[in-house]
């Protein structure tokens, strides 16, 4: 596997998998972190997962503002990468990266301020779950800086078309998760806070592999000087592409959180049935997400150096494959629901829970990884504020579908159907306005700050 990927020449699809094929093996290892935590966790028992999934919200919430630096900065190198503009990529990063520290520290200070109010926010009825969400709310977000430049490393090196790197990185940490996970929360005794303790032990290393890897990059990373001074037109490009996506994905967790509060009505079995059924969920989302950002880096290299049909033909591609992938995750959550919950939770009365909402989400995947897809296009073009718009309108839909659903027979189920319904038309919607996108598209040398 080639080091950096030629966007800009050669085979369409061989190009696209070799980039995306280990941006997705990231995002399944990422998502691997949080599964592997479940599982452990899951043994201690429903209160422990209820924990987790009530402080993990904030995690959630945290990457919306880490987007605001990593997908400006992505889509910006992307394009002075594409028109041969190394000084000005430089540039760029340093200000994604400078960014993302100021935003991680921030983040962790008002956690270590706010902690018992953030996690009184779900109501949460059992003091031993509300104990041990605030410790891991304490643990995971107070170092989110780490988290921060982990995502924003990953971003900027597949934005040159270097996606093998974060791959490793991201193994190597998920190894070290697997075997310190059980020794912390079972050997040690330390249950929930050990899990995030190796959570964020985990992440340092990945980030100090980064770092090794950035040192031998010579196409960007070796230009890049951390105290360096940045034009403050730089940041305003990076902010204007990645405000739109860092609101919709912090839109996106509130709405989440609102609907958790409804979920907890249900009692914290419910909590823990939604956390599992999310994570399993996820093997789907963050990978037509993965393959979504590899499209993003693809697009932005190819749109700056003005390949327009090359531009096309990608995103047609990459859309037979998530496609493909989404009929598949579709039939695996309707076919196999039973058998995949219990690896996580063994508890007989909240099996059943869990098959409820794995085959009432099974009916979205398919549209989800269509959503994925053309957001990471439009995303690419630099034209963030589309995919966003569409997807914080059809969130926040959820809210009242999920009030007058949840009041029906459907009860519990209820609310899983509209999370379904509404993910479902966001595919189709994105999929109108990435038509009209496309049949417009022009070259506009605006996208490129002016020296």
């Amino acid at each position: 596997m080639k080091k950096k990927v030629n966007l800009l020449e050669g085979p369409i699809f061989k190009t696209l998998m070799t980039l995306a094929l280990p941006i997705m093996g990231t995002s399944l290892i990422q998502m691997a972190y949080n599964l592997t935590d479940m599982i452990w966790i899951g043994r201690i028992g429903a209160n422990a997962v209820a924990a987790v999934g009530s402080a993990g919200m904030y995690m959630w919430l945290s990457n919306g503002i880490s987007t605001l630096a990593k997908m400006g900065g992505q889509v910006c190198v992307g394009h002075a990468i594409g028109s041969h503009e190394k000084q000005k990529a430089t540039f760029f990063a340093t200000a994604t990266i400078q960014l993302g520290i100021i935003f991680g520290v921030v983040y962790g200070l008002v956690t270590l301020l706010f902690y018992r109010q953030m996690i009184g926010f779900f109501e949460l009825t059992s003091n031993e779950v509300i104990s041990q969400a605030q410790i891991y709310l304490i643990i995971t977000c107070g170092f989110v800086v780490i988290n921060f430049l982990n995502q924003i490393m990953t971003s900027l090196m597949t934005a040159i078309g270097n996606s093998r790197h974060p791959f490793i990185a991201t193994t190597i940490g998920l190894g070290l998760n697997i075997i310190l996970d059980p020794l912390f929360i079972f050997t040690f005794h330390m249950g929930v806070m050990g899990a995030a303790i190796a959570t964020v032990i985990s992440q340092s290393v990945v980030l100090l592999s980064m770092i090794y890897y950035a040192k031998k990059d010579t196409m960007l990373f070796d230009e890049v000087k951390l105290l360096k001074k940045v034009k403050v037109s730089y940041f305003t490009r990076i902010l204007k592409i990645g405000i739109p996506v860092g609101i919709q994905s912090m839109c996106f967790t509130f709405i989440s959180m609102i609907i958790a509060r409804f979920i907890a009505g249900y009692g914290d079995v419910a909590i823990a049935v939604q956390k599992v059924g999310s994570q399993i969920e996820s093997i789907s989302w963050m990978s037509a997400e993965g393959f979504g950002n590899a499209l993003n880096a693809f697009v932005a290299q190819n749109y700056g150096a003005g390949n327009i049909e090359r531009v096309k033909q990608g995103t047609k591609s990459a859309l037979k494959t998530s496609i493909l992938w989404g009929i598949l995750t579709t039939l695996v959550l309707l076919l196999l629901p039973e058998i995949i919950f219990q690896i996580f939770i063994t508890e007989k009365d909240v099996i059943p829970l869990g098959v409820d909402y794995l085959q009432i989400l099974a009916f979205s995947q398919l549209f989800m990884c269509i959503e994925s897809t053309l957001a990471g296009t439009l995303n690419g073009l630099g034209k963030t504020l589309i995919p966003s718009t569409v997807s914080i309108t059809l969130t926040a839909a959820r809210i009242p579908m999920v009030m007058v659903l949840s009041t029906t027979f459907l009860a519990l189920n209820g609310i899983w159907w509209a999370i379904s319904i509404s993910s479902i038309l966001k595919g189709l919607v994105i999929t109108v306005c990435f038509i009209f996108v496309m049949k417009r598209l022009k070259i506009s040398r605006k996208n490129f700050v002016k020296n």
